[in-house]
């Protein structure tokens, strides 16, 4: 038993050193854009660049926006596949599935020729029209994680007995999935919307294609100009992530476990 317990920490340390000292060393090298010495000026002169500002707070407001709307699309569908359409439960499965196999650049470029200028639905003709576009596209990349995640808390509770307790007492739909519902299941939606605030900070392909102010396209543009600027914007994207996945799994330790009575 200890020579297999060894052999796991090894195999443990291993992948950790993988995935650790590309990181350490990017962390490392961030630090020397002052010859001869370790500082943050790589970083100050990040915070304090003016498009670094604009495109964060720019995906930052098209994330909340994002994990609004697939809120609103998402939990309802799931809710009615769970409760009275079982049967639509894999076509629906696939459907979400679909962001996975198709690539985004795909997408968009799908995107552009329905919605340019000269269709009937010109989203690309003004600035916000393309900012809904790039919103409707984020919700698309997101489903796979948002619907999964909806999903897998309606599993914990007693949806039918739910949904009958509090329609006996005059409850309408919306009431029922405002009321009942999503508060059963806040966990699991933040933690889809976490997942989708993560692929939205990130995302190059679709912001850049319909020409978005956005952070992604800012990282691949100071990549390709800067030297130690690159590496800081890397390590911060890191921590936007993580964090993220940090909150997810925070979320899911305290979430309150749920016992279905049938008394």
């Amino acid at each position: 038993m200890n020579g297999k317990r060894i052999w796991a920490w090894f195999i443990f340390a291993l992948g950790a050193a993988y995935f650790l000292l590309p990181l350490i060393a990017t962390f490392e090298f961030s630090l020397k854009m002052r010859r001869g010495a370790y500082t943050w000026d790589a970083y100050l002169v990040v915070f304090a660049d003016p498009r670094f500002q604009a495109t964060f707070t720019y995906s930052l407001v098209i994330a909340l926006f994002t994990i609004v709307a697939g809120i609103l699309i998402i939990v309802p569908a799931a809710y009615l596949v769970r409760l009275r359409f079982q049967k639509l439960r894999p076509v629906v499965e696939f459907v979400t599935l679909l962001p996975l196999i198709i690539p985004p650049i795909i997408l968009v470029f799908s995107y552009i020729r329905m919605y340019n200028t000269s269709s009937l639905l010109p989203f690309t003709g003004s600035a916000f029209g393309t900012d809904l576009l790039l919103t409707f596209a984020y919700v698309t990349l997101s489903l796979p994680f948002m619907y999964r995640a909806v999903d897998t808390g309606l599993r914990t509770i007693d949806v039918a007995t739910l949904t009958e307790a509090a329609t006996s007492l005059g409850a309408s739909q919306f009431t029922i999935l405002a009321r009942v519902i999503l508060p059963n299941i806040l966990v699991a939606v933040l933690s889809g919307a976490f997942l989708t605030f993560a692929i939205v900070m990130g995302e190059f392909v679709v912001a850049s294609l319909l020409n978005r102010p956005a952070f992604g396209p800012y990282l691949q543009l100071i990549g390709a100009n800067r030297a130690y600027e690159p590496a800081a914007l890397a390590i911060i994207a890191f921590i936007i992530t993580w964090g993220a996945m940090g909150m997810i799994q925070l979320l899911a330790r305290f979430a309150p476990k749920t016992a279905i009575r049938t008394d």
